[in-house]
């Protein structure tokens, strides 16, 4: 062989060697992250989900592709969305809604399903026990339904002269706002309030919600757990204010808007914890070994400067028990 044309040779194995190798790295997984909301108003929750796979050794775009669908505040869209990430065979999905999490339930029953539940996950039949939750699904429950006498109380102790309060939840969100109304109601006749229950599943209907406090004038507002309802988190806070109803709420998150008060686990950190799981999945643990994580710290926020734009004394008794004031 002339030594021109084995130096060519060589050359050429140099080139191949390293497209060979590329070759053989196997491909970064994939995570579908199917949400009810948009983008734009999830991105402290997203956050929050990419540091807990952080903690669990993962990056997006370094060791690990995110899949993003978003349904913009239509549920129904979900189960079209749940089947295409499906179709591309995602290695897990991450649901941080009960709605998400029962459209991708639907979608399959191989994939590993990571979700977050606002209710209790066995008795909404995601799961068969917490312990060993079985199937494709495990996740957080972080008691937003569950709370709702609790909160219903804190929010008689703001407003103790309260005898009619309106209740604001989004009917289509069954699962969520089935046990609201019914725990709301309970702690409502136990105090001799009465309730006014208004619907809402659009930002059109929130507004329309609204109007009726000129006619009715409640003396408080209870707003029910939802991803709809945290999305819209603003025009909640905005419209409380200028209607003058002490208002509260499921999260900080709304609190931080304008709203008066909440009284919840945070929300971010059960993303957070999402995150930790999704990460754990990805590296073999398997979701029905997996129990349900459940949230132990319940944090109440009181917005000091809200109180004061709706004339309102905030009772010492609850300042003191507060995790955190905002003024």
């Amino acid at each position: 062989m002339k030594r021109r044309n084995f130096i060519t040779l060589l050359g050429g194995a140099a080139v191949a060697w390293p497209v060979a190798a590329r070759a053989q790295q196997p491909a970064m997984p994939v995570i579908g992250f199917l949400d009810q909301r948009s983008a734009d108003a999830t991105v402290d929750l997203v956050r929050g989900f990419r540091q807990g796979l952080k903690e669990a050794g993962y990056v997006e775009g370094e060791n690990v592709t995110i899949d993003y669908r978003w349904a913009e505040n239509q549920i129904d869209r979900l189960p079209a969305l749940a089947a295409d990430l499906v179709g591309r065979r995602v290695a897990v999905i991450a649901a941080p809604a009960s709605s998400a999490a029962f459209a991708a339930k639907t979608a399959t029953t191989t994939v590993p399903i990571v979700f977050i539940a606002p209710d209790d996950p066995v008795r909404l039949g995601l799961v068969a026990s917490l312990a060993r939750p079985g199937g494709n699904l495990t996740g957080i429950n972080f008691f937003a339904a569950e709370l709702g006498a609790k909160r219903f109380e804190l929010l008689r102790e703001m407003v103790p002269g309260a005898t009619r309060i309106a209740l604001l939840v989004q009917p289509e969100n069954v699962t969520v706002t089935e046990p609201t109304v019914r725990d709301v109601e309970a702690a409502a006749r136990a105090m001799g309030v009465q309730i006014r229950v208004l619907d809402a599943n659009t930002s059109r209907e929130i507004d329309a919600a609204f109007a009726t406090f000129v006619r009715e004038r409640p003396d408080a507002l209870f707003v029910g757990p939802s991803a709809f309802f945290n999305a819209r988190r603003v025009q909640l806070a905005h419209w409380a204010t200028h209607h003058r109803v002490p208002a509260t709420y499921s999260g900080r998150q709304y609190v931080e808007a304008g709203g008066l008060m909440s009284y919840g686990t945070n929300i971010i950190d059960a993303h957070r914890q999402m995150g930790v799981y999704t990460g754990r999945v990805l590296k073999g643990a398997k979701p029905a070994d997996l129990p349900v994580m459940q949230a132990t710290k319940f944090e109440l926020v009181i917005n000091l400067q809200s109180a004061k734009m709706l004339g309102l004394a905030v009772p010492p008794s609850l300042l003191a028990r507060a995790d955190e004031v905002i003024e």
